[in-house]
């Protein structure tokens, strides 16, 4: 639920006024040691680049359809996306921005030492780098110090002092939002409060969940009922109704002792046993099995 609540504030979240100058997450820290250079394939930035543009011209068609009063199960087949796709795309406001983790040759490792020192002695040639770190032992490809290279130029020269600062992703942000905010470190602690100016509403979402599940993982209900009611008119709201609608078992799971969680472990062991025995047998020795480890 607090995906979707970040998700519908992605707005604040990217907002054309977080640059590196003026980031929550890096003010106040101007002395912070610069990131290594990461080392990408000019080919493959220009594949991504490439599914980025495409991505963004499957939601301008999809907003498109959806202002003309087509549903999303209308517009999924049109455009050839599964339902549940759009659906996530127009609540998330955008695209998806596919983010992987930076990539390192483990091959490099123990040269960039090495390499570091004559980038600073004046040696920026590839080739003369790849021949020198190979004399040394170095067993990769010359398009590996080629990268390696082309990062570290780009690291070197002068960036525009508003580089565009890229926000954690709304999975993450739903997670911070769901922390205590007591457990933050203080450079998370500005990015929550620069994002509560920008979208109050978060706020109040963050405090609502944490306030859940406190109550979920005690055994009084006596708060859940008051809860409800701040919830209704929160970007909790749907996740309160649901609740409300099942508030009796809601009222057990707290109160309790009694949890399905032996259930769910003979369901696993049942299923464990059944993969087993994939295309060896039939339902009677899968039933004798199970009993005879019951």
């Amino acid at each position: 639920m607090l995906v979707a609540c970040a998700a519908s504030s992605r707005a604040a979240m990217t907002s054309g006024t977080w640059t590196k100058s003026s980031s929550p997450l890096l003010a106040g820290n101007a002395e912070a040691e610069p990131e290594p250079p990461v080392e990408t394939s000019p080919k493959l930035d220009c594949l991504r680049q490439s599914r980025r543009n495409q991505r963004s011209e499957f939601y301008a068609e999809i907003v498109q359809l959806r202002e003309a009063g087509l549903s999303p199960r209308q517009i999924g087949p049109r455009i050839g996306m599964n339902v549940r796709t759009v659906e996530r795309w127009l609540a998330a406001g955008g695209e998806p921005e596919h983010r992987r983790p930076p990539s390192r040759s483990v091959l490099m490792d123990p040269f960039r030492d090495y390499l570091e020192k004559r980038w600073e002695e004046g040696q920026s040639n590839g080739l003369q780098l790849w021949t020198e770190i190979k004399h040394r032992g170095f067993e990769g490809s010359r398009a590996t110090v080629y990268r390696w290279t082309a990062a570290r130029k780009e690291r070197s020269s002068t960036a525009p002092p508003n580089s565009r600062w890229r926000p954690p992703s709304r999975r993450n942000c739903a997670w911070l939002l769901s922390e205590d905010p007591t457990s933050l470190d203080e450079p998370t602690g500005r990015f929550l409060h620069h994002l509560y100016e920008a979208a109050p509403e978060l706020a109040v979402a963050g405090e609502l969940a944490r306030r859940f599940a406190a109550l979920i993982r005690g055994d009084d209900d006596a708060g859940l009922e008051q809860w409800l009611k701040d919830a209704t008119d929160s970007e909790l709201a749907s996740l309160a109704a649901g609740i409300g609608r099942d508030i009796e078992a809601v009222r057990a799971a707290i109160t309790q002792p009694w949890s399905t969680s032996p259930v769910e472990g003979q369901i696993n062991r049942l299923k464990t046993i059944k993969r087993q025995m994939y295309g060896r047998s039939g339902y009677p020795l899968l039933r004798n099995r199970l009993l005879a480890a019951a």
